[in-house]
């Protein structure tokens, strides 16, 4: 018992003498990274401004507010800036899907935009790591990983190279979860889907801060400048 005491704590010892220090950075240095970033335009632009390339949207709101509506409305605007794969768990390749792909003219990007069936987690990790895959990667929804936070984390280390957005099923306010508020607070950029607009509460914001999904809608929804919902959607 007493040899195998030792020989954990030298093991241990040695272990952290291997490990590799992480290194600090001078703010000149870090002034003078170069980041690659979406140059978003007009509405993208005004709500979230020119946000990095690379790293983890997280998105949440309540059915019926024009969260689907948003993702196929922001899968479309990326397509300008590289190649997309929409991995859809929660609906598959269903008649609404077809329905909501019709609807917002996801043919006009057919090169650039491609659907996933429900694709396992672990197939899609493998999927990304392939040459030429997409730059940008939208999981819908969250809840339908079934990954814990542990798993989240070694995924998003692992395509540490692309955007990776992930869409949540709310309970209120909240994503719907402790895993999904957990990967909520994690995310470089958070945006919350109500009444018709989409706001950012991330790292990334544009003059506006928000983005229109459906004028209408959301007129209805909000009437005014209030900032208070006048009526509640469907949900």
């Amino acid at each position: 018992m007493l040899f195998e005491r030792c020989f954990n704590s030298i093991g241990a010892k040695t272990e952290r003498k291997q490990r590799k220090m992480a290194r600090a950075y001078s703010v000149n240095e870090v002034m003078s990274m170069k980041k690659k970033t979406i140059q978003f335009s007009g509405a993208w632009a005004d709500a979230f401004g020119a946000p990095e390339r690379t790293g983890v949207w997280f998105v949440w709101g309540q059915s019926g507010n024009g969260k689907t509506s948003f993702m196929m409305q922001l899968s479309k605007e990326l397509c300008k800036y590289g190649k997309v794969a929409y991995n859809s768990l929660e609906q598959g390749v269903s008649l609404s899907m077809q329905q909501t792909l019709a609807q917002h003219g996801m043919i006009g990007v057919n090169k650039r935009f491609v659907l996933l069936n429900r694709e396992p987690m672990s197939e899609l990790s493998e999927r990304l790591v392939k040459p030429k895959s997409a730059d940008f990667v939208i999981i819908d929804s969250f809840q339908y990983t079934q990954m814990g936070i542990k798993e989240y984390l070694r995924f998003v280390e692992r395509h540490s190279n692309k955007l990776i957005i992930f869409v949540s099923q709310a309970d209120g306010r909240n994503p719907d979860g402790r895993t999904a508020r957990k990967a909520m607070f994690d995310a470089d950029q958070k945006i919350f889907v109500e009444g018709f607009k989409a706001v950012s509460k991330g790292r990334f914001f544009g003059p506006v801060g928000s983005y229109t999904i459906w004028e209408e809608g959301a007129e209805r929804y909000w009437g005014g400048t209030s900032g208070k919902p006048k009526h509640k959607a469907k949900i």
